[in-house]
């Protein structure tokens, strides 16, 4: 009796030790059947007020959360692969990722940003890959226009996104193709009547000083995300703030003489030394991207994602999480960007090993800190204008999208200081 006791004891102890306290979101390639949905499990269970981790470089940057019937439920209905893991099991691996021989870190996540995403009303879906995937993933977002960055409205929110934007009031130099088609004409219309109603004689006015708002959003602390033609027209259009680079099929009078030598580089973010393009009929704003100059065939387009120090350098590590570090390449009208012309101080995180062109930026400004990613679609590889919208369903393991979620998360880091 007192043996079969003994027993029973031993037995009801075993099943406490082993009872389920965490739930492991893997992120490698093999065992995660949605990695963008991931993420938004992630983001929800840190709106909830759970507390998550995220592990960098294990199993491809994979997520520890607190385990619940709720977010196990969840899991399920947002078809995101999960593992269950005892208090042992936990220990085991937070014990394998602080080893100092091993590159790997567990960062704490506290709190669910508040994003922001800068797009015009009526915008279509193939506009902006990063309105895709946080619909995709299920991550909340508030979409926001001029009026209210120009209100201070960016004050509500820690994580800004600018996509296929242009600040310098050329509208998006589409004149030479597009000029006289419909959809342009009607853009130039409404960019020109908000900026009238907004206070400013001129668009390129108008859109230097929401430039000039989202620099300092950043400056006070918040985090910038941007893509294709938003990276270089935001820089462009700090560095030519009072001078008038548009011609007069932009804004009804010509340019300002000279304007090229009147450029303040120390204004920019990323960029500095570049040469505007001055011809109004060319798709191109300066020559910081590499589309035109890059000749790389498709099938050999792909870039490397660095490799940082996860333990030193934890802000690069979490902006890199991955299941692969070759990232298929994809163009937009900003691809790339000339590593000749990007700062000394902002981070090469992704680069093409061919042409040795930058693809993934990032870099502090102020309290704050922004990144900037090349291309428009990480699954259309030569978007054009007019295309359907990626079925985010056919890629859901998609490492390029991937980097844009990293970035979504980053904010919910706990903030501690890099040691480098």
């Amino acid at each position: 009796m007192i043996h079969k006791r003994l027993i029973f004891i031993f037995i009801f102890f075993i099943s406490i030790a082993s009872k389920a306290s965490f739930i492991l979101l893997p992120m490698d390639e093999t065992t995660q059947q949605n990695h963008l949905k991931a993420y938004g499990i992630t983001y929800w269970v840190l709106a909830k007020n759970y507390k998550a981790s995220w592990l960098l470089n294990y199993r491809g940057g994979s997520f520890l959360l607190p385990d619940s019937v709720e977010i196990r439920k969840e899991c399920q209905i947002r078809g995101v692969s999960f593992e269950i893991l005892s208090d042992a099991e936990e220990t085991a691996i937070l014990d394998e990722i602080s080893s100092p021989s091993q590159n790997m870190e567990a960062v704490v996540l506290e709190k669910a940003p508040k994003i922001a995403v800068y797009t015009p009303k009526g915008k279509q879906p193939w506009d902006d890959a990063v309105t895709l995937v946080l619909t995709y993933a299920e991550i909340p977002f508030t979409p926001i226009y001029d009026e209210e960055v120009l209100t201070d409205q960016l004050l509500l929110y820690d994580w800004l996104h600018l996509h296929h934007e242009d600040y310098t009031g050329q509208y998006g130099k589409f004149y030479g193709a597009y000029k006289n088609i419909p959809w342009y004409i009607d853009q130039k219309r409404d960019a020109e009547a908000l900026a009238k109603k907004l206070g400013y004689e001129k668009v390129s006015q108008e859109k230097g000083a929401v430039a000039k708002k989202i620099r300092d959003f950043v400056i006070g602390g918040g985090f910038l995300f941007a893509m294709c033609s938003a990276t270089d027209s935001f820089d462009i259009a700090l560095a030519a703030d009072g001078v008038d680079i548009c011609e007069s099929m932009f804004d009804g009078d010509p340019s300002e003489a000279n304007y090229q030598s009147k450029l303040n580089f120390a204004s920019t973010f990323a960029f500095k030394n570049f040469t505007l393009e001055r011809r109004p009929e060319q798709y191109e704003f300066s020559d910081i991207d590499m589309t035109l100059k890059r000749k790389i065939p498709m099938d050999k387009d792909y870039f490397t994602l660095m490799e940082f120090s996860a333990k030193w350098d934890f802000i690069p590590s979490m902006l890199c999480q991955n299941h692969t570090q070759l990232i298929k390449g994809f163009m937009g009208q900003t691809t790339s960007f000339d590593p000749e012309l990007v700062k000394s101080n902002v981070l090469v995180m992704g680069a093409c090993e061919l042409n040795g062109e930058a693809r993934y930026i990032h870099g502090e400004k102020g309290k704050g800190m922004f990144t900037f990613y090349g291309g428009h679609d990480p699954e259309d590889y030569q978007h054009q204008v007019g295309d359907p919208a990626t079925v985010l369903d056919l890629h859901p393991n998609s490492p390029g999208y991937r980097l844009i979620l990293n970035n979504v998360l980053f904010p919910a880091a706990r903030k501690k200081k890099q040691k480098t």
